[in-house]
């Protein structure tokens, strides 16, 4: 008999933004971050997380407190597989989604931590252990309210920095005037720096055809959620049309969803999140698959717990900069030379700072 689950927790913790950031549907106004931390009968504690942009952390919190954390306690903790195979069946009628995914994530992650505390090693090694550095692009320069100059100049910036790219939000009303701003960004970086785009969901797949040609000799790294993540076919037709990547991951809640994606050559680069997958054990799945695939993993967001998991897999290729932890941490992930290191301490190597937590707490 494993050590058992005896006390679980959830909370609701507001994050303002760090900085403004628009794309072509929205603007970025909060960050809901969904805490959970468990208890087990030998001591040990973990303390995981999801988040949602803006919307929708109550209906998650209640997911948890109403249905999954009851069935947590008597669980075995280092049976990850087994718990989140029971707390998925036991949401049943509301999956696949947003809200089962965001709230399994929450509890498994803290049972990762949990296992890695058990273990005494880090995420990275536990995860995979293939190498500790991984390369990492820039989004925070990139939003689409930012004038061609202020794109120009956090570009410049990311390259003197030694990181090997950038991403850029578009979705314009022309595609003229996307281009431009892209123009702008490759003409000073030069050749041999990433440019990755993001449309956010926000075109047709006629669209997206089109300006993927008006776009082609900048030598873009990948064209980032161009159509809905439901528009399957569209993805096939627009990645047949161009030789530049199609990247998805970010609005997809299951497994089956990459699958279908990869299986029909819909999808170049693979941004599988931890959260909105439903946490560590099913994002490594998702890797794997991608691998099979020979597909790289470049990871939405959430760069404090995707750097060691980017880390731990053999095809993670980039981590995303997007820093939106720094008020409830006391310390930062590590960048050496533009590159992140997965961090060596035990667990999920992010140093939470607790008071900074419970002032944060709204539920």
């Amino acid at each position: 008999m494993g050590h058992t689950i005896t006390a679980a927790r959830a909370r609701l913790v507001d994050v303002a933004v760090e900085t403004e950031r628009t794309d072509a549907v929205q603007a970025f106004v909060k960050q809901e971050t969904i805490f959970v931390d468990v208890t087990t009968s030998d001591g040990l504690q973990g303390l995981g997380y999801s988040y949602t942009i803006g919307t929708g952390g109550r209906a998650v919190l209640s997911m948890l407190r109403d249905h999954l954390l009851p069935l947590l306690i008597g669980e075995e903790a280092d049976r990850i597989e087994a718990v989140w195979h029971r707390l998925f069946s036991a949401t049943r009628a509301t999956t696949t989604g947003a809200i089962t995914s965001l709230a399994l994530a929450a509890v498994d992650t803290a049972l990762w931590d949990v296992a890695c505390r058990r273990a005494s090693l880090p995420l990275w090694r536990l995860a995979g252990g293939f190498r500790r550095e991984v390369p990492l692009y820039d989004t925070e320069g990139g939003w689409l309210h930012l004038p061609a100059e202020d794109l120009v100049e956090g570009a410049l910036a990311s390259q003197r920095a030694g990181l090997g790219g950038v991403k850029i939000k578009v979705g314009k009303p022309t595609g003229h005037e996307d281009r431009e701003r892209l123009q702008a960004v490759r003409d000073a970086v030069g050749p041999g720096f990433d440019i990755m785009v993001d449309a956010n969901q926000s075109m047709t797949s006629a669209e997206a055809i089109r300006r993927a040609r008006l776009w082609g000799e900048l030598d873009l790294g990948w064209i980032e959620e161009p159509l809905p993540a439901d528009d399957i076919e569209g993805h096939v037709r627009l990645s047949r049309s161009t030789s530049t990547p199609i990247a998805v991951g970010e609005s997809m809640y299951s497994i089956a969803q990459f699958r279908e994606y990869l299986d029909r050559g819909a999808a170049g680069i693979v941004q599988v999140d931890v959260a909105r997958v439903g946490g560590i054990t099913p994002w490594l799945k998702v890797a794997h698959l991608a691998e099979a695939f020979n597909v790289s993993v470049c990871p939405h967001f959430l760069m404090e717990l995707h750097v060691s998991l980017v880390a731990a897999v053999p095809n993670g290729r980039y981590v995303e900069h997007i820093p939106q932890l720094r008020a409830l941490t006391r310390s930062e992930m590590t960048v050496d030379a533009g590159r992140a290191l997965a961090p060596e301490a035990v667990g999920l190597g992010i140093d939470w700072d607790h008071d900074a937590i419970d002032d944060r707490t709204v539920a």
